[in-house]
This record gives C-alpha cells, sequence and structure tokens, in this order.
C-alpha cells in the first residue's frame, strides 16, 4: 500500500510510493470519470484499476471490467451507458470464471432479472430459509442483459424500478444523465404515486457550488457571477441527451441537506421518497 503522505506536482497530487500499487479493486458503486482519471493520471499511475459488481449473498464480485490498464493502454469508465449500445445499462464485465450467470426476460425481451449460481453463492442466512432453492439460482435483485460477447450490463434495481404510464423507469439511468451536468452535485431519482401515471418520476438535486437554483417555487436572487439552474434547464438537458420522454422527471426538488446513507454507504432511497412525497403534498397538491 503506497505511503499516505503526498505532495503536489504541477495540477496533480503524487504519493510517495505511488508506484508500488499495482493493482486496485473497486466495488460497491460506480466511480465517476473524474476520478478515474485522478487515479490513473494523478495519484497511482502504474496501478491497473478494475471495477466489480455483486453482492454479499455472493462472497462479493461476480464481474469485473478493466477500466484502466498502463501495460496495455486500456482506458474506459466505470459504469457508464454506452451510447453505441442498442439498448440501456452500464457496463459491469464478465464473470468471473467460476460464476454462472443468466437472465430470465419477461416475454422475448433480453432484458430481465440477473440470477447467478456456483460455489460462490451462500447457502442461507443463519436461522432462516435456503436462499438457492431454485436449482442453485439465487436471484440478485437486480436487472440486466447479456451482450453477445458475455458481457453484463447492468439496468437498476428491481424493488426501485418506476412504473410510469406502463413503462420500466430505472431511476439509475435517469440518474446517470443527469449527473453530467455540471451545475448538479448529487442526484436521487424515485417515483411517486401519480393517479394517471400510477408512479411519477421525480428528482432530488443537490446543485454544485456558484449554481443558483431558479424556479417558480424558489426565491433565488439573480447574480451575475453565478450560473442558472432549473427544472426547465434539466428537464430540456435530458432531451439533449436522448433520454426517453416518459423517463424525463416531471417535477425536480431542490435538496438543501445530504441524502441519508446505510452504514455501507448506499442510498436511503426509500426514506428520500417518503421526504419527496411529503414536500410535494404542499407544493403540488394536484399531483397527489
Amino acid at each position: 500500500m503506497a505511503h499516505s503522505e503526498g505532495k503536489r506536482s504541477g495540477d496533480g497530487v503524487r504519493w510517495r510510493g505511488a508506484e508500488s500499487m499495482k493493482k486496485i479493486l473497486n466495488g460497491g458503486g460506480g466511480l465517476s470519470p473524474e476520478l478515474v482519471r485522478d487515479i490513473t493520471t494523478n495519484i497511482f499511475p502504474t496501478a491497473k484499476l478494475l471495477s466489480a459488481y455483486g453482492m454479499t449473498e455472493t462472497c462479493s464480485s461476480l464481474t469485473f471490467t478493466t477500466l484502466y490498464d498502463p501495460a496495455s493502454g486500456i482506458s474506459g469508465n466505470p459504469l457508464q451507458g454506452i451510447e453505441s449500445t442498442p439498448r440501456e445499462g452500464f457496463h459491469v464485465g464478465k464473470p468471473a470464471l467460476h460464476v454462472e450467470l443468466r437472465v430470465i426476460g419477461e416475454g422475448s425481451s433480453p432484458v430481465g432479472r440477473i440470477l447467478t449460481r456456483g460455489p460462490h453463492v451462500m447457502v442461507k442466512y443463519w436461522g432462516h430459509q435456503i436462499v438457492n432453492q431454485n436449482q442453485g439460482w439465487i436471484d440478485t435483485g437486480d436487472i440486466g442483459w447479456m451482450d453477445s460477447s458475455g458481457e453484463l450490463w447492468l439496468v437498476g434495481r428491481l424493488k426501485d424500478r418506476i412504473k410510469s404510464g406502463g413503462e420500466n423507469v430505472f431511476p439509475e439511468e435517469v440518474e446517470t444523465v443527469l449527473s453530467k451536468h455540471p451545475g448538479v452535485s448529487s442526484i436521487l431519482v424515485v417515483g411517486i404515486p401519480e393517479p394517471r401515471l400510477s408512479e411519477m418520476v421525480i428528482a432530488c438535486v443537490q446543485i454544485s457550488e456558484d449554481w443558483l437554483w431558479e424556479d417558480q417555487n424558489s426565491e433565488c436572487l439573480q447574480d451575475e457571477e453565478k450560473l442558472i439552474i432549473s427544472t426547465e434547464i434539466l428537464q430540456n438537458y435530458c432531451k439533449e441527451m436522448k433520454l426517453s420522454r416518459f423517463k424525463i422527471p416531471k417535477v425536480f426538488l431542490l435538496w438543501r441537506k445530504p441524502f441519508p446513507l446505510t452504514s455501507t454507504g448506499k442510498l436511503k432511497r426509500q426514506e428520500v421518497r417518503q421526504e419527496a412525497i411529503s414536500k410535494l403534498q404542499l407544493m403540488l397538491p394536484s399531483y397527489l
């Protein structure tokens, strides 16, 4: 492990012993392109950087993808949708040699529930039922698809799926698009009850420094040195980024406090959803 003391060199950071770091494995979520660039260019330029997708019940990692390899010149972005792909999703790589994966779709759709089996799968929770009852297969709770090369693409969590106007919307896909806007520092998308659509897609937004939120319900002051961001601006941005119309949030809420996290750093999406419903009951009673 590299020594924690570092020194600044130009615009980057060089760590004492940085060249001794040979491999870095990321898990538990995606890395932004900016962080990948900092790691591979400024902090650990000689290390191979990989990202893993998996779950605790499968002894952690199921698939691996190489984000950066100084030996071969491979460089990529983690968990980012590739525009040339014919379907939505985030590339999470190929399964390890001991891992079996299958995707069970509805009807003829290649997108479906991701299942896995093998020696990596746990038998049961302590004092509870057996987990892998279906011929050894365990349902990950995730939705995705596999391409012709055997690469897995993650679409989202089944429990987080939003059913809006008969269409499936996965928050992760919408969040990936909106997080690319320079005025957005953090974003969380949820579905809330709506009589006509069943669920309405809304986005809770934390804005970047030096940006001002301007909306019909806000009281922001005009400042020539500040950049403006609003519901209309973000909706138009989604259209420019080719996000399907039914996936574009109908409402954007300015979120002034940190999003709640679990002990493992995961977003508490349902907690935010409940608070968003309470806010919208005051702001938009006609919707709820």
